[in-house]
């Protein structure tokens, strides 16, 4: 199998998973996509009230660290400077996940392995985990999010360093 065949079968592979989404997680990985990668004026596509525009405001501001947060991945086994990713991932995280338009453990990692690369999901389960269960997060929330990270997700021994393929994007109805 050739790489462009390769790449296609990816590309074919991430374009199932994400829609097998529910149409409001989809939104949501659209919009974070949009914000985190300059794509257009979210506020002009993405808000319809008030809660909207604050919620995108927000992802505005913790999203301008991204660039930064992916310097910070750690490269190997070592924890030195593991403090420095998981606060900021943390945080971002949570926030995402209060939003409650994130339903699972793979449509976070879906969103954020195209937010940070293929580098950071080794580090996602536990962000997820982290983030998923802090108090902000109302209890029904917490436990469906926990529940949905697989076993075999949290106790991978190794994680694809391919990056992703599929970059999905919000396409208006008139051109389609």
């Amino acid at each position: 199998m050739g790489h462009e065949s390769k790449t296609f079968s990816l590309t074919i592979a991430e374009m199932r998973e994400f829609a097998g989404f529910a149409e409001y997680e989809q939104e949501f990985i659209e919009r974070a996509l949009d914000i985190a990668l300059g794509r257009g004026d979210a506020f002009k596509t993405w808000s319809v009230s008030p809660e909207d525009k604050r919620a995108i405001r927000g992802q505005y501001l913790a999203y301008r660290e991204l660039k930064h947060l992916r310097a910070l991945i750690p490269d190997g086994e070592t924890f030195d400077g593991i403090q420095n990713l998981m606060g900021t991932l943390l945080r971002i995280s949570a926030q995402d996940l209060a939003m409650e338009r994130l339903d699972s453990f793979s449509a976070y990692r879906f969103l954020y392995e195209r937010l940070l690369g293929a580098a950071v999901r080794p580090f996602l389960p536990a962000a997820f985990c982290a983030a998923a269960a802090l108090p902000q997060i109302r209890p029904e929330r917490r436990r469906m999010l926990l529940q949905s990270l697989s076993e075999a997700a949290a106790t991978a021994p190794a994680w694809s360093r391919k990056e992703p393929a599929f970059y999905p994007e919000k396409i208006e109805a008139e051109a389609a």
